[in-house]
């Protein structure tokens, strides 16, 4: 495991940090660090997120404020607040965009009503669906069309679980966790899908799944995971580092599903304690007390800048040691929306999608 500083991270100097001598088996106390940060990594940005959060950008360059969004594009509290002063107006339904105006789908996704609405009001639509979430709609359509009865993991509620559900209102039935599944009924056993949410816990919704198979034997799968790679890999690098945490600091907002099951799995695979913060200076000085190993990591709506401030908040307090912990390499990018692509090449700008820097300035979301 690659040994940095704190100096490293907050310079972006990734490669003066991981060029530090590795750390040895923990067993001598002597040889490790008496108070230390693991950095999770991947953290952060998925390329769901920063395609929405870059929509909404670009279209404030190309049609300038107000821009209208319907729900918040993610779920996170900077975010949206940082797009509301740029010019972006967040409302809960269609209905609220004035007649003729622009209105952007958030990154979860809407039900074909919500399409309907807009059309209704001769709205100019921008879809930021996260491609992830498109294609969880695409085998609700499937599924349904061939007249299976689809049951939906997912949290009651969820922006994304309202969207898939309205995709096949008829057919899709919600499964709320595993001590749901003894609610199911179906019509015909032999003729069940199961479907999730993308943001879910990896074991809980194996969980449910296992206690649905045992109910419905010929339960079938869907073509491919639901639950998206980046919460899958979120997931994995917390369950690596929290055995050897006595401490885990979640960066996300409190209804960001992905950031809250990254603090819950934490706790499931040995962490002390987890905690869920959107600022640094929300951050509870007592929750150091007796800490020697802080785990720091965040949710998929998160951009970078809020873990910088929680690494200089704990280098602060003494934590300057940081070590990263890789469970996996990304590099996927999603296109921006072809209404904002085809806009901006009429206009002679660029389309092009942009990774989220792991140190810019403040103020940046990306």
């Amino acid at each position: 495991m690659p040994r940095g500083d704190h100096a490293a991270y907050l310079t972006g100097d990734w490669g003066a940090a991981r060029r530090q001598p590795t750390m040895g088996p923990m067993t001598d106390a002597t040889e490790r660090p008496t108070k230390r940060v693991l950095l999770a990594a991947p953290r952060g940005y998925c390329a769901g997120v920063d395609r929405a959060v870059v929509t909404v950008e670009k279209a404030l360059e190309l049609y300038g404020p107000p821009v209208y969004v319907r729900k918040e594009i993610v779920h996170n509290k900077h975010v949206v607040t940082t797009l509301e002063k740029r010019g972006a107006i967040f409302v809960e339904e269609t209905d609220e965009v004035p007649e003729g105006a622009t209105v952007i789908f958030s990154a979860h996704g809407v039900a074909p009503v919500v399409h309907e609405e807009a059309k209704a009001l001769n709205l100019k639509t921008i879809d930021a669906t996260c491609p992830l979430v498109t294609k969880v709609h695409r085998e609700a359509v499937r599924f349904a069309s061939d007249d299976f009865d689809i049951l939906l993991i997912g949290h009651e509620g969820h922006e994304e679980v309202v969207g898939t559900s309205g995709e096949a209102p008829e057919h899709i039935t919600l499964v709320d966790g595993p001590d749901d599944v003894a609610n199911v009924t179906v019509r015909d056993p032999d003729k069940v899908v199961w479907l999730s949410q993308t943001t879910l816990s990896v074991d809980e919704t194996m969980e449910t799944v296992r206690r649905l198979r045992d109910r419905f034997p010929s339960l079938q799968d869907p073509p491919s995971d639901d639950i998206c790679y980046a919460t899958q890999n979120r997931q994995l690098a917390v369950k690596q580092m929290a055995p050897d945490c006595d401490l885990m600091i979640v960066v996300g907002s409190r209804n960001s599903s992905n950031s809250v099951r990254l603090v819950e799995v934490a706790i499931e695979h040995g962490s002390k304690a987890g905690h869920l913060v959107d600022y640094a200076d929300e951050i509870d000085e007592t929750w150091l007390d007796g800490v020697t190993t802080v785990g720091v990591t965040s949710g998929a709506s998160v951009p970078e800048l809020l873990v910088r401030d929680v690494l200089t908040y704990l280098a602060e307090r003494g934590y300057a040691d940081v070590a990263p912990v890789v469970a996996a390499e990304e590099s996927l990018l999603f296109s921006l929306p072809n209404e904002i692509r085809r806009d901006l090449k009429a206009r002679g700008l660029s389309d092009k999608m942009r990774h989220d820097a792991a140190f810019e300035e403040a103020g940046s979301l990306h």
